[in-house]
């Protein structure tokens, strides 16, 4: 690294969360925070009176000794509460710890030790899942967040607090300190299929970058309205809290809710005039369905919903524009890049001219890399592929928000090559910049030594109008060493065919890579984060096959 001469500007100003909070509150001190409690009831804050009780929040936890070093885990919704607590906690120098709720439990006690966590702070309705890890190690006690007296509430977890009563005669300035900016500010960990959860530490200094840039590429201000719902136990709600607070935008919470909840975050996204919000297809998807089944759907002009997780079916942006007038952005992350990588907004003016099918088409792909992001697609031997849309190889990502290694995991280290991360995704780079990931490593499906993508069969299944969700896995073949085989899922009162399936993907595959066998099947395997669970698919399958 060359070094010249140095600079006279605040090269050793921090780059803090409270920074960003602050910023919110002393400049657009009246732009609201608008939140749904446990009972379903929208209440309505402000940035002033969030950062005053931020600081309570924060003076509270101080008084039971957290400080610098300690890990703090959280076990709640998207709540008040638990967005206050993204700020409060790394305020002080410790280090918020995201608690998924949908981890089997198992894991979620592996993560509970792993972490160090040293206090745990739990909403009220989550209070069973934290009682079955009431022993684990190294716990000091739990933080219960709740609105109801202490005295309405019963639990079997020891060394209990209560975050509302002992906040209450704190004052509402706390003197924050500076916090070097390496510090770690949040912890997550991984919900792979695969081995135990992989812990990841993010700085303040990547978590305020990643904010910025955040903020550029979606065109986030002061005048937006954005809404969480990609749930903020998991990667940091994509990021999208610190940087909508970084722009000082209006934020939307909707608290607790479950996939029977469609039609409060689909009314909410309308009546609230939400202008970028964020989820994944298998929530994107029934919330087109249920806007679909109105008299008279919204007109959501203006919103930009950032979608990822999984490669957005061509159908659902479509749809999502046609009806509603919003529009569906793909982006590509993962827990290691903060985690957002890629995104595919607005294209730029240097692109030639397309016909419609192919400006669709290229909304499909992950998009550009964000600024900051180094990205390249190397193959088996690690040798960068040209940019041509057909060289395909392993993602690398790089970045100052990309992780460099796991958190006290040195059996992990191969994930990493000389600073790169190595995602486990394979794709290939366009002439035009453009990613485009054609699967996971594991999930592609080599015949007869050519690969197969499962995520553009999947796609092209989901086109049939009659298809809810489907997922097409590689299962062994003694001759051709894979073969592809399709799950798929009616629409609810649809009936759909394994011909009818053949004759649409006959339309754009060649005879040779067409599924084996279709399986129509009542839902689909699933991880705790939503994700298609194909590891249970296949194991399934095999265990189906051998009886």
């Amino acid at each position: 690294m060359l070094e010249g001469l140095r600079a006279t500007t605040g090269d050793d100003y921090p780059l803090n969360m409270t920074s960003l909070l602050r910023h919110a509150a002393t400049t657009f001190p009246d732009n609201e925070i608008v939140y749904r409690d446990l009972n379903g009831s929208w209440n309505r804050t402000n940035y002033r009176e969030e950062f005053a009780r931020v600081s309570k929040m924060a003076g509270a936890l101080s008084r039971l000794g957290v400080g610098a070093g300690d890990m703090v885990g959280v076990l709640d919704w998207n709540s008040r509460r638990h967005l206050e607590l993204y700020f409060a906690v790394p305020g002080l120098a410790a280090t918020m710890l995201q608690l998924n709720l949908r981890l089997a439990s198992e894991d979620l006690g592996y993560v509970i030790e792993h972490s160090q966590a040293s206090w745990v702070c739990v909403d009220e309705s989550l209070l069973p899942v934290a009682e079955a890890h009431r022993d684990a190690p190294g716990v000091k006690g739990w933080i219960v967040l709740s609105d109801k007296p202490s005295d309405q509430i019963e639990t079997t977890l020891p060394n209990v607090v209560f975050l509302e009563e002992l906040m209450k005669d704190e004052p509402e300035e706390y003197p924050f300190e500076w916090v070097e900016e390496k510090t770690a500010a949040y912890a997550g960990y991984t919900t792979g299929t695969t081995g135990r959860p992989k812990g990841i530490l993010y700085s303040h200094r990547a978590m305020y970058l990643h904010s910025m840039t955040v903020i550029s590429s979606e065109k986030l201000n002061y005048n937006e309205t954005v809404m969480l719902v990609t749930p903020m136990f998991h990667v940091m709600c994509w990021g999208f809290p610190q940087a909508a607070v970084g722009a000082a935008a209006r934020i939307i919470l909707p608290g607790r809710w479950q996939a029977q909840d469609i039609g409060v975050l689909a009314e909410a996204l309308a009546e609230e005039h939400v202008t970028l919000a964020n989820g994944a297809p298998s929530i994107l998807t029934p919330m087109l369905e249920y806007y679909r089944s109105l008299p008279t759907p919204p007109d959501l002009t203006g919103l930009r919903i950032v979608c990822g997780a999984s490669e957005p079916p061509l159908s659902l942006m479509q749809g999502f524009k046609e009806l509603t007038g919003g529009e569906i952005i793909h982006a590509y992350g993962a827990s290691e890049t903060s985690p957002m990588a890629t995104t595919n907004g607005d294209f730029p003016h240097t692109l030639p001219e397309m016909s419609e099918e192919e400006a669709w088409d290229l909304k499909r792909y992950q998009g550009l890399p964000m600024l900051g992001v180094d990205i390249k697609v190397a193959d088996l031997d690690g040798n960068p592929q040209p940019h041509d849309g057909e060289s395909a190889g392993e993602l690398l990502i790089r970045g100052p928000w990309v992780a460099t290694s796991y958190y006290n995991r040195p059996d992990s280290a191969d994930s990493f090559e000389d600073g790169w991360w190595r995602s486990g995704d394979a794709g290939v780079i366009c002439e035009n910049g453009y990613l485009k990931l054609t699967d996971r490593l594991k999930d592609v499906i080599k015949s007869g030594g050519e690969w197969i993508s499962s995520i553009d069969m999947e796609n092209a299944i989901l086109d049939n109008p009659r298809v809810a969700e489907a997922a097409v896995i590689g299962v062994p073949d003694p001759k051709w060493e894979e073969r592809p085989v399709a799950y798929v899922v009616p629409k609810e009162g649809q009936e759909v065919t394994e011909d009818s399936v053949l004759d649409l993907l006959a339309q754009r595959f060649a005879k040779w890579q067409l599924p084996e066998k279709i399986i129509v099947s009542a839902e689909l395997p699933r991880t705790s984060v939503g994700k298609l669970n194909k590891r249970q698919m296949r194991e399934d399958y095999t265990s189906e096959q051998s009886n």
